[in-house]
């Protein structure tokens, strides 16, 4: 008969930034280990709050499944000798297996024949199994950062206080250093701090939330925001939407229950931005928004256990963040008391890298990079960009950002504005950061946008001329994220540049710092790496892998060109013209691909369709060449794909393999010729 199990690991609390990892972790390992030990289930999940991470699985299986074990032993002509009498190897092989000679089987692998023991293992019992499995599965969990306790070895997020696991109505013995595991478990730390008898699986989730703690993390999550909509909405306001403040919120409590607290509507006088990353990232509140959507003085708590005196819980919230919001009003004065200009030189101070200089150092680079792709483009004016690229990194010099570094770029827009810079520039000082993550939104304005792809190139040219790129998950400087930035903005805003060529320049800005990689090289290595990230995003938007290899091959600097022609291929293989096209490029590149020449000796030819066949190419060739510079792509496969007539009769009237060496070089030429027309648009030898 088939069982529930559960395991509680009950620790001290863990940081909430470990607990979905962990969780997912915690029930891949014990799926692997399970798998690993031949015992099935109905289910596996993982539920966890601060104190305790816990494993639940259904339908526990009662015993190992059986296994036939096979071990290779020696060749056969080893084991035996010509009259099949057993050689030493052989006795050897089955004593060591704990089987007789005589059971010993030949089996015949890539031709050689070998002596293999065969044994039947009868599955254990699932009880007797469990204590070895479970110490493997903790002893298997990892987290960002983990901690002995007392004089033992064991390293875990948090130490561990106490250990339950039970196997239907049995208890499993179970012990990790000085912690011994019984049917015992802990509530809420403070509502129910006595220890707690379970006897079942179902009395232990029944215990649990009788001593106010709800385990079960999804459960918890949708208490959590429907109480936090209900205490908005009595408030007359809307909360705010974040899914990661939410997780975190759900990993932070066991016993949720939301608050509502108020602060003065004078301090609405700093930018809402302020105030709400001061609830968000300092306290962990709900920030509270009108039907206009504007910021109302008040927030959303939630505390860690049940409605008791939760006005006095409300009023020592309301003292925390007053303090906070006091500091980010004395800095808002603090900061527009002087110009925004004024805080650029201090960016000599600024370490940027150690082998690339100060921020100041950088903002002298971005300003010549942000004119060269304003005009490569025909955006903005070299004033704006000039004055955005000289602004856009001096907040990080005010006091504000000092304290909220997330606010950087955001609190540089306020400045400029409050100093009355152009609004387009004002703009950029935020929007040159965008994208910021994944989904994000992409600059908006022509100074941002040229900033944005500005600052990316610069950083991006800069690391890679040092040597320094992304390497398996590490990327401490983002440069993937960058990367994709640039991708997703040229391709959205259908911006024609020349990547190769400003790469080329910018990397001219970190020449006199004695790069590790000359010109050529950092320029190919960037490329590479920029297309690498095009790839993924071409592949978000539905096109195929053979498409996107065919138009890659040959890319050159011209994101949007690239990413046209992709586009117009796919629609060009479910035309009428297709098969025609494929006829003519496969058997012209079937036949020539290994042959170098494309050389055509006219005088040679023999045969009329061989010499329709080169006339009709020397007639098409300026045409579709034409049509390929004026991205008139599908007009030239169109064109190609008119060719399939006269490749069938020259085919059908000649041999191109033929013994007269001139011939058939001159055949092989005429072929070469039109795959390498074809192949002008994308390699066709990649598209299925």
């Amino acid at each position: 008969m088939n069982r529930d199990f559960i395991l509680e690991i009950g620790v001290e609390e863990m940081p909430s930034a470990f607990m979905g990892r962990s969780l997912t972790d915690f029930k891949n390992i014990a799926v692997q280990k399970l798998q690993e030990q031949r015992i099935k289930y109905a289910s596996v999940a993982t539920l966890g709050t601060p104190r305790r991470l816990v494993l639940y699985i259904k339908g526990l299986q009662e015993n190992q499944d059986d296994a036939l074990i096979e071990n290779k032993g020696p060749k056969k002509n080893s084991a035996f000798d010509q009259d099949g009498n057993p050689s030493k190897a052989a006795i050897g092989f089955a004593r060591g297996q704990g089987i007789q000679v005589s059971d010993l089987e030949i089996r015949e692998i890539a031709g050689v024949e070998y002596v293999f023991a065969i044994k039947k293992e009868v599955g254990g019992q699932t009880e007797s199994l469990l204590p070895g499995i479970l110490l493997d599965i903790i002893n298997s969990l990892s987290f960002p950062k983990s901690m002995r306790w007392g004089y033992y070895h064991t390293r875990f997020a948090r130490p561990i206080r106490w250990l339950l696991a039970l196997y239907g109505d049995k208890a499993i013995n179970l012990q990790v250093e000085n912690v011994i595991s019984s049917n015992y478990t802990s509530g809420h730390r403070f509502l129910a701090p006595e220890p707690i008898s379970v006897d079942s699986i179902d009395g232990y989730f029944a215990a649990l939330r009788d001593h106010y703690v709800i385990v079960d993390q999804v459960e918890r999550k949708k208490m959590i925001w429907h109480q936090v909509q209900e205490v908005a909405n009595s408030a007359g306001g809307t909360a705010m939407e974040n899914e990661h403040l939410l997780n975190e919120v759900t990993f932070l409590v066991e016993y949720p229950t939301a608050f509502y607290g108020e602060f003065s509507a004078s301090y609405l006088d700093v930018p809402p931005e302020v105030l709400t990353t001061s609830m968000i990232e300092h306290q962990r509140y709900f920030p509270v928004f009108d039907d206009g959507n504007k910021l109302l003085p008040g927030f959303i708590g939630v505390r860690n256990g049940t409605d008791y005196r939760l006005d006095l819980v409300k009023a020592g919230n309301e003292r925390v963040l007053k303090a906070r919001l006091e500091d980010a009003l004395f800095f808002w004065k603090e900061d527009t008391q002087k110009v925004l200009a004024e805080m650029v030189p201090g960016l000599k101070e600024v370490l940027f890298h150690e082998r690339l200089g100060s921020i100041l150092d950088k903002v002298g680079r971005l300003q010549e990079m942000a004119v060269l792709v304003g005009k490569a483009n025909g955006l903005s004016t070299s004033e704006k960009l000039g004055r955005a690229a000289y602004l856009c990194k001096a907040d990080l010099r005010s006091n504000m950002v000092y304290e909220f570094p997330e606010l950087q770029g955001i609190m540089g827009r306020y400045y400029a504005n409050e100093d009355g810079e152009d609004s387009e520039v004002a703009d950029a000082i935020l929007e040159h950061y965008l994208p910021r993550f994944a989904g994000d939104s992409l600059p908006a304005s022509e100074t941002g946008i040229v900033l944005s792809l500005a600052e990316k190139l610069c950083n991006l040219t800069a690391f890679f001329a040092i040597g320094i790129k992304p390497s398996g998950s590490q990327d401490p400087y983002a440069l993937r994220r960058q990367a994709l930035g640039i991708v997703n903005i040229i391709i959205d805003m259908g911006l024609k540049l020349d990547l190769r060529q400003l790469i080329g320049q910018a990397y001219e800005g970190v020449q006199m710092l004695k790069p590790n990689k000359n010109r050529e090289d950092t320029v190919n290595d960037l490329m590479d790496f920029i297309l690498q990230r095009m790839r993924g995003i071409m592949l978000d938007r539905g096109l195929s892998y053979d498409v996107i290899d065919a138009v890659l091959y040959q890319a050159g600097g011209d994101l949007s060109v690239i990413m046209l022609r992709a586009e117009v291929l796919r629609k060009f293989k479910m035309s009428s013209h297709w098969e025609d096209f494929q006829v003519v490029f496969n058997r012209s590149y079937n036949l020539s691909r290994k042959w170098e020449i494309a050389v055509v000796r006219t005088e040679i030819l023999e045969d009329a369709s061989e010499k329709a066949l080169y006339q009709h190419y020397l007639q098409l060739k300026p045409m579709v060449e034409m049509a390929v510079q004026e991205k008139r792509y599908e007009a030239a496969l169109e064109m190609l794909a008119g060719m399939r007539a006269d490749i069938d009769r020259f085919f059908e009237a000649v041999m191109v393999m033929v013994e007269d060496e001139e011939l058939k070089a001159a055949r092989l030429g005429i072929l070469k010729v039109i795959a390498g027309l074809c192949n002008s648009l994308a390699d066709f030898s990649k598209v299925l």
